[in-house]
């Protein structure tokens, strides 16, 4: 970047900072969303829920499915 350049985008700075820190929480944020022991530990809590009678098998079966979902899809897809 030239004196010039950097001189007219200036006034922008901290938008670029406030870009660059949200990029930054959205890469965070997708890495806990799809941490495989986080979703190991939240299968096992679903389970737990179940045996105490606090889950239908149905909502047993559809919470498996969206951590399962969540599992394959932290496997499959990175981060933008």
């Amino acid at each position: 970047m030239g004196l010039f350049t950097g001189l007219l985008t200036f006034p922008l700075a901290p938008v670029r900072g406030v870009v660059g820190l949200a990029g930054m929480l959205q890469a965070e944020a997708y890495r806990q969303w799809t941490d495989p022991a986080r979703i190991r530990s939240q299968l096992a809590e679903v389970d737990e829920a179940f045996q105490a009678g606090r889950l239908t098998e149905a909502e047993r079966t559809e919470r498996q499915n969206e951590l399962v979902a969540r599992l394959v899809a932290g496997r499959t897809r990175s981060p933008r």
